[in-house]
């Protein structure tokens, strides 16, 4: 019983393949034109892609380095320049003092000393002239 069972689907098996062939064999005539196009449009996706990612490949950003010269040559503090670090992180007066444990009102004297030092009257100017002078990242 198994023996036949298992030559029944040898036999379909031979069948399917030989229906599935000469499907195939059928399609590629028809359709040969639009088959070489769609083969030659997959084989220079792959070739652009393969060429764009050997062409564009990024090395990895070097490590951020804080500009102690101009740290120094402006006279900012080793504290001011934690509060700018927390003033770009987009942290209110009240979250940074509560950060360093400090009263909001030695925050505020911070700030505008940071502002008088780097010569700004905002907070997103003193971040922003922060970066260009790479004292933050």
């Amino acid at each position: 019983m198994k023996r036949t069972i298992a030559l029944y689907a040898l036999g379909l098996a031979l069948a399917a393949l030989l229906l599935a062939w000469l499907e195939f064999k059928y399609v590629t005539r028809v359709y040969a034109g639009e088959i070489y196009l769609v083969l030659m449009a997959a084989a220079f996706t792959a070739l652009g892609a393969w060429a764009g990612a050997r062409l564009t490949r990024k090395s990895p950003p070097p490590a951020f380095e804080v500009n102690r010269a101009a740290l120094s040559s402006l006279g900012i503090t080793e504290r001011e320049h934690e509060t700018l670090s927390a003033l770009a992180d987009g942290l209110s007066n009240k979250e940074i003092a509560r950060r360093f444990n400090v009263s909001p009102n030695t925050v505020k004297t911070q700030i505008s000393s940071l502002y008088e030092k780097l010569e700004v009257s905002r907070r997103t100017q003193a971040v922003q002239k922060a970066r260009e002078l790479a004292l933050i990242p």
